[in-house]
């Protein structure tokens, strides 16, 4: 299957085109800002690298959190626009698990795949063998911490949170290759991972209260 694999959840901006465990084209760029300016860009030079053509994709696979709000939204639009317009299907993976499956020597044994969220908390998600053995959830880095080590399980890390966790966690790994976006991308089914984002916390931003002139509620 020949995939197309896009990443605009963390601290990249990554898209590669993908087939048979190979990597045919890719572009990735680390970035804290201006995914919407060069996603575009990115994988119409992935897809020349490759010399393919965009009606040669089968399926298109794209992040869908948790991490960065402005990032996951250029991600899924774009990859909700390109499906549309090749009539083909979009499959929505989580960040954490796309970590899972990127750790050193594959997704097998058990996982924890840790995102630094910022204000003392982390995205944490564990998984056996590539699948999830609990929900992805925000916590405190003291209640993952006290989870995870109290667990008895010897965790294989992966993420830029783990080394909050444990100071031995630091892993190599903390952006999701194109190889396992690509193999989640041809493993999970479309019609049940869709792509929606995923967020475990609520938006720092919140809608306004009252309209510009309105007075303020007594």
């Amino acid at each position: 299957m020949r995939t197309l694999v896009i990443d605009t959840a963390l601290g990249a901006c990554t898209a590669a085109l993908c087939e048979d465990g190979r990597v045919l084209g890719v572009r990735s760029m680390i970035m804290a800002r201006g995914h919407s300016e060069r996603l575009a860009g990115f994988v119409r030079d992935a897809m020349d690298e490759a010399g393919a053509a965009f009606q040669t994709i089968d399926r298109i696979g794209v992040t869908t959190g948790p991490g960065s709000f402005t990032g996951l939204r250029v991600g899924l639009a774009f990859a909700l626009g390109l499906g549309q317009a090749l009539e083909r299907p979009v499959v929505g993976m989580s960040t954490l698990q796309a970590l899972a499956w990127s750790a050193s020597g594959g997704p097998d044994g058990p996982v924890a795949a840790v995102i630094d969220a910022r204000r003392g908390e982390v995205y944490l998600q564990t998984f056996l063998d590539g699948e999830p053995s609990k929900a992805a959830a925000a916590a405190t880095i003291e209640a993952a911490s006290s989870e995870l080590q109290e667990s008895g399980v010897s965790w294989r890390w992966v993420g830029n949170g783990a080394p909050l966790l444990a100071p031995e966690a630091a892993s190599p790994m903390i952006e999701p290759t194109p190889l396992a976006l690509a193999a989640l991308t041809e493993r999970l089914d479309p019609s049940v991972h869709g792509p929606r984002p995923l967020y475990l916390r609520a938006p720092d931003a919140t809608p306004p209260t009252r309209l510009p002139g309105q007075a303020r509620a007594l």
